[in-house]
């Protein structure tokens, strides 16, 4: 079976940088919030390049420590995108603010930003925005919008490390503060959990540093209520080593997707690869599960992301949104497939999928 994503492809080309690097941790018998983890903020603030960056313990607890860090609480709204994964919402909710939901731009899969400005009220404190897929939000607007009614803005960018802007700024960068997740499939992704928060607000900073480590400024003086969200050594010196490598392999992601763009759009609205890194590559078709069985059939993975909007979730039920409420987001969800791709794809693997999709539409 060609898998989704072949991890162990990755590690097999990364093995000896990841032994030398793990085994260094394991001999050093420091653990947690240690010198990997404070070489991994430094690296990153490199990369993007911003002023902070904060190692936590996943994408979720980014989100939500950005939420937390900018005042935002009980009485509060976030303007948001339903067609996401639930820790875009939930992390909203847990942070005890309202998520308030706008459609999505069916060729973006995005937030549709010309419908933001109709749910700003006097309640709205910020946009959270998802690069969805790595695909790039339109920021040039939507930080407009923000200025204009003097909003914050969160960048969820857990699928999309390292895409850009035309002006070479990387997501995460450009609104207030960026999240970023490291579970093991993403594009930059650890051997477990792991996330960050990346932000060139000195306050923000501050309060994330106190927030992820039990609102503690010094050992046992605990100043606020925070939560345990700790990036541990262990997952910090895995990222190092491939944090070397990112740039080489979203371009394989770029060009992988290219071809499949370039083959399937006789079938299907295809995505544009500008301004896209696509952690995952999807479109959408009406015969969605006779392709996938088919394609299964024929030892193709492919999946589905995501099947259920966010204002469609029971846990969301109590915010009083109701099918049909966001038709475009309803029907990505109903139509959406992600075919396999990762940079250890290999080019006779691609063909195989391309041509068992032309079979099918034969």
């Amino acid at each position: 079976m060609i898998p989704m994503v072949d991890l162990k492809k990755e590690y097999e080309l990364l093995k000896h940088a990841l032994h030398k690097e793990v085994q260094e941790v394991m001999e050093s018998g420091v653990y947690i919030l240690g010198p990997k983890c404070e070489q991994l903020e430094r690296e990153m603030e490199q990369y993007h390049p911003v002023k902070y960056a904060v190692g936590v313990a996943n994408g979720t607890d980014a989100l939500y420590l950005a939420v937390k860090a900018l005042g935002i609480g009980a009485g509060d709204e976030i303007i948001t995108t339903p067609f996401t994964f639930f820790a875009s919402g939930e992390a909203i909710e847990e942070a005890g603010a309202t998520p308030v939901f706008v459609d999505i731009n069916p060729l973006t899969y995005n937030m549709d930003t010309t419908q933001i400005e109709a749910k700003i009220t006097p309640k709205t404190r910020a946009i959270l925005v998802v690069h969805l897929f790595g695909k790039l939000c339109d920021m040039d607007v939507i930080m407009s919008i923000a200025k204009k009614h003097n909003l914050r803005v969160i960048e969820d960018a857990c699928q999309a490390i390292g895409t850009k802007d035309d002006y070479g700024k990387k997501a995460g960068t450009i609104g207030d503060v960026g999240c970023f997740s490291f579970f093991p499939s993403k594009n930059l992704g650890g051997f477990g959990d792991g996330g960050m928060v990346i932000t060139n607000d000195q306050d923000v900073y501050d309060r994330v540093l106190e927030l992820r480590n039990h609102g503690s400024v010094r050992k046992y003086e605990h100043r606020s209520i925070g939560i345990n969200s700790r990036l541990d050594e262990l997952q910090a010196a895995v990222l190092l080593v491939k944090l070397q490598h990112l740039d080489l392999f979203l371009h394989k992601r770029t060009v992988i997707a290219k071809r499949y763009s370039e083959e399937l759009k006789r079938y299907a609205t295809v995505p544009d690869p500008y301004l896209h890194s696509f952690h995952q590559y999807c479109f959408e078709v009406k015969d969605r599960k006779s392709l996938m069985d088919y394609l299964a059939k024929r030892g193709i993975s492919s999946a589905v992301y995501y099947p259920i909007p966010l204002h469609l979730q029971e846990a969301l039920q109590h915010l009083r949104y109701k099918k049909g409420d966001f038709p475009l987001a309803e029907r990505a969800a109903e139509q959406i497939i992600a075919l396999p791709i990762s940079p250890e794809l290999a080019f006779s693997d691609q063909e195989y999928i391309i041509q068992t999709i032309h079979a099918y539409y034969k």
